[in-house]
């Protein structure tokens, strides 16, 4: 009787690359339709509002602030509260806060239940539920992820063109109080856009794992994990920081891939090691504690520090500009339509953007920090211009430049991290930008609208925000210099007298 054979079929588990993962982009999409919409239509909303009450400026900076704030002391947490939960509930919990508040602004009747309701309640839902859709979408997504992040883009870039002139035409057909209820109608959407964030667990594929696949996605045997990562680790200790950074990024292009804006693989950051594996056996301190809970290590590296620093003043000018741009039509004598229709078209101008990076991302091969630095930059530029003309034409033209470089801003900022930080550490790195980014917002928020009281003219406040702008730019603009003449001088260096016995032993 002939013994029967049986081959051990072994798999391993890879993201899906699609599948349900095209329903976590609409669904990220989706979130932040609603939410960023309402950010640069904020004077369309509450202008007139704040006008009958005696506030306009001041109480937008204010709310503006309050709102940033709010968000990044939930987005700091989010990351213990995903230890503790799932990432999905982390994100329903941000979904009801945000719905609760946009339900409280039908009934406002003052700043106050104003701040409470936009500032707090919608800025708190809003803030846990960006990392949780990154944090969904990332692990969904590897060698797809600058595709699919490009055409989620492209998606909320054509949901906010129209979301001006939807509350527009929502405001003269029902009112204030009307337009309100309609929009906490649209924003309950974010419910459903964070019911869709299921765990990756649920959808991952299975792919034979034969002898001459590369380990490089999934959970596989813990020996070849170990023994593939004390290689790596070795190998880039052992050899010289030129190519052992080189080296280390080609090992760990399959297992963490970067994020470029154009194209994955180029990953070139250091990775950001934690203390905590090196901390000896005595007891944990109080402050110890604190940093392990706020992952407060990544505060040692500069790098980091300066993209934080640098994107949250980006910003925080951005935001603050298009907020108050509205406004300062208004006092040029622009009717309501004309304004609705000038941000529309920067609108559509930031949808073309967006069309345009994902186009390129399949041909060109740019870091997401410098297309964010190239957009800071530009901005500034076309921030002088936007001063100079006051007739439609001339305003819709710069309007739309300026939201075609909006983009740069916006859809590089979660791939700059993603490309420096390791996979792990993303959500903890990205929560405490928030917390920083949040808290620099509420603290030179209300000097903007101080200066504009004060003053009484949009054009100083303008300028104060492109000044803001340049402390994205210049700092970065030194860092980028020091580091690439740094590793010129290393290039330059001779070889290691090390290296020589080993060469005249294989000679031998």
């Amino acid at each position: 009787m002939a013994a029967s054979v049986v081959h051990e079929v072994r798999y391993r588990r890879v993201p899906p690359e699609g599948g349900w993962g095209l329903l976590v982009g609409v669904g990220m999409a989706m979130m932040f339709v609603v939410t960023l919409g309402s950010l640069p239509s904020f004077g369309l909303m509450f202008g007139d509002f704040l006008t009958e009450l005696g506030e306009e400026t001041s109480a937008i900076a204010l709310i503006t602030s309050c709102f940033f704030s709010a968000l990044s002391f939930a987005g700091l947490f989010t990351n213990t509260l995903m230890k503790k939960t799932s990432c999905r509930t982390v994100g329903l919990i941000g979904a009801v806060s945000y719905i609760i508040g946009s339900m409280m602004t039908i009934f406002v009747r003052s700043t106050n239940e104003l701040l409470i309701s936009f500032a707090v309640f919608q800025g708190a839902g809003f803030g846990l539920m960006i990392p949780v859709s990154y944090t969904t979408f990332n692990a969904y997504f590897v060698e797809k992820r600058v595709v699919m992040m490009s055409v989620a883009q492209t998606l909320i870039g054509l949901g906010t063109m129209f979301y001006p002139i939807f509350i527009q035409r929502s405001m003269d057909a029902f009112g204030f109080r009307g337009c309100m209820a309609v929009l906490a109608a649209v924003n309950s959407h974010t419910l459903v856009a964070m019911l869709v964030m299921h765990p990756v667990q649920w959808h991952m594929r299975r792919v034979p794992l034969d002898s001459n696949s590369s380990v490089e996605y999934g959970p596989v045997p813990t020996t070849t994990m170990t023994e593939e990562k004390s290689k790596t680790d070795d190998e880039f200790q052992e050899l010289p920081a030129g190519r052992g950074l080189s080296q280390r990024n080609t090992k760990l292009r399959g297992s963490r891939r970067a994020s470029s804006i154009p194209g994955l693989g180029n990953w070139s950051g250091p990775v950001v090691v934690s203390d905590s594996t090196e901390r000896d056996t005595k007891p944990a301190t109080k402050w110890q504690i604190l940093v392990d809970f706020l992952d407060l290590t990544l505060l040692k590296d500069p790098i980091y520090v300066n993209i934080v620093l640098g994107i949250s003043f980006a910003l925080y000018s951005d935001l603050a500009f298009f907020t108050l741009q509205p406004m300062y039509l208004f006092m040029l004598a622009f009717s309501k339509a004309d304004v609705s229709l000038i941000i529309a078209i920067g609108a559509g101008a930031d949808l073309i953007s967006r069309i345009f990076l994902a186009i390129s991302s399949t041909c060109l091969n740019i870091k997401a920090r410098y297309v964010y630095l190239a957009g800071a930059l530009f901005t500034i530029v076309a921030r002088f211009g936007f001063l100079c003309v006051f007739d439609f034409y001339g305003m819709a033209i710069v309007t739309a430049i300026m939201g075609f470089l909006r983009t740069w801003i916006h859809v590089p900022l979660p791939l700059v991290f993603s490309e420096y930080l390791p996979q792990e550490r993303f959500p903890s790195g990205y929560g405490l930008f928030m917390f920083l980014q949040g808290n620099i917002t509420f603290a030179i928020g209300p000097i903007v609208g101080y200066i504009r009281d004060v003053t009484g003219s949009y054009t100083v406040s303008f300028h104060c925000l492109t000044l803001v702008m340049a402390l994205c730019v210049i700092p970065w603009f030194f860092e980028i210099c020091y580091y690439r003449l740094k590793r010129r001088a290393r290039k330059g260096e001779p070889v290691q007298h090390v290296t020589i016995p080993m060469i005249q032993e294989t000679k031998a």
